[in-house]
């Protein structure tokens, strides 16, 4: 046997070690920032919840089959229901996917006009991204109360330039967005991403305390506008919603929307 043959033969046990010895390490590393990040954002998560219930109550509702959804055989999604007291269906879905975790907030108000408030909140590592979008489903946008709203929730909005701003690919649904916050950050902003997540229900919620219950004609308005905004998703798609479609269908998408992530089935 030749050394160079001698020579490779040993060398290969140290490179296949060092090898393993990398992936055990940057395992740990992902681990490491996912335990971290989880926590962070069940804090985040949890002092929303306790701004939205310090103005109404807000009680679980079933969500059946989808208070769990799993894609791919790895990735759980975590889905919790709600209705809040005279404003309408709480949707609240975490995920754990090892390199990013991420909460999704969803309000859809069918009892008073209000804008539907949508916000995506992803922990990527050290990195932070945090979404807070209006979306301006009223038959009349330009009534003194609406724009009285849209004010509060204005002021809120200027009160995060401190935090980078993140662009987006344009969306079919950029028409109807009002007032939009797109945020970037790293782990060291995290109490500044917290209070904007709170920051965001409690503007909503201030601008709903100045608002009239919509009367019957007026919830099945705001029903079919948050309907029909819900089946655009579903068929013009969108980031998350490619994602559901292409693992559930469809139509399973859509029963999901119905029942929980808007519940539009629920005010019908």
């Amino acid at each position: 046997m030749s050394d160079t043959v001698v020579k490779k033969k040993r060398i290969l046990p140290k490179i296949l070690g060092v090898i393993l010895l990398i992936i055990l390490c940057s395992a740990g590393f992902v681990f490491f920032n996912a335990s971290k990040n989880m926590k962070q954002m069940n804090k985040t998560v949890d002092s929303g919840m306790n701004v939205l219930s310090s103005y109404a109550k807000v009680t679980p509702v079933d969500a059946g089959e989808y208070s769990q959804i799993t894609m791919k055989g790895i990735m759980k999604f975590n889905v919790s229901q709600y209705d809040v007291e005279n404003i309408g269906n709480l949707s609240v879905m975490t995920v754990n996917m090892g390199f990013m975790q991420m909460v999704s907030y969803v309000v859809s108000p069918y009892e008073k006009d209000l804008p539907l408030l949508s916000m995506d909140f992803m922990y990527i590592l050290g990195n932070r991204k945090a979404y807070a979008e209006f979306y301006d489903l009223t038959a009349n946008k330009d009534y003194q109360e609406y724009q009285g709203v849209l004010d509060i929730i204005r002021k809120f909005q200027n009160s995060y330039s401190d935090l980078a701003e993140l662009e987006t690919a344009p969306a079919w649904y950029d028409d109807l967005l009002t007032v939009v916050m797109h945020k970037s950050g790293k782990s060291a902003d995290d109490s500044r991403i917290d209070e904007m997540f709170s920051d965001s229900i409690r503007s909503y919620m201030e601008a709903a305390k100045g608002l009239q219950q919509l009367s019957d004609e007026e919830k099945a308005v705001k029903l079919e506008l948050i309907q029909n905004y819900c089946d655009g998703l579903v068929e013009k798609g969108g980031v998350s919603t490619d994602v559901f479609k292409k693992e559930l269908g469809e139509e399973k998408t859509k029963d999901f929307f119905n029942k929980v992530f808007f519940g539009t089935e629920k005010y019908r």
